[in-house]
């Protein structure tokens, strides 16, 4: 069954908001940027038209290393990690789990990807 969910950045400068099922499972990928950061990601991604950004245009920060594929969003006022567009799935998001509210990530099945030996 599809449910809202929203979401934000600490500060709340970042805010989104999709629809999916149930969230059962994250996702930890050792690539070296995720590594650092330890967040929990969305074991499913979102298409990009499907995902609603609503922010500032100057409260979003951008990260790219190596590729430039992945794009890697952070609120540029309280630092956190809310999103990013992956380099398996060009036009899709993962969300950071940790900013999804009422959702307790505690209780996920977490599975870890191998983003390490990606490429």
């Amino acid at each position: 069954m599809t449910r809202h969910y929203q979401g934000s950045c600490h500060c709340g400068a970042i805010k989104f908001a999709f629809e999916a099922d149930e969230i059962s499972k994250g996702l930890r990928c050792t690539c070296s940027i995720c590594k650092r950061k330890g967040a929990l990601m969305s074991a499913f991604a979102i298409p990009n038209d499907e995902l609603k950004i609503e922010a500032d245009e100057n409260d979003i920060g951008l990260y790219q290393f190596d590729s430039k594929i992945a794009k890697h969003y952070f609120c540029k006022t309280c630092g956190i990690y809310t999103h990013n567009e992956t380099i398996r799935a060009p036009g899709h998001t993962r969300v950071n789990l940790g900013c999804v509210d009422d959702l307790d990530t505690s209780k996920l099945e977490i599975a870890v990807f191998d983003g390490k030996n990606l490429l």
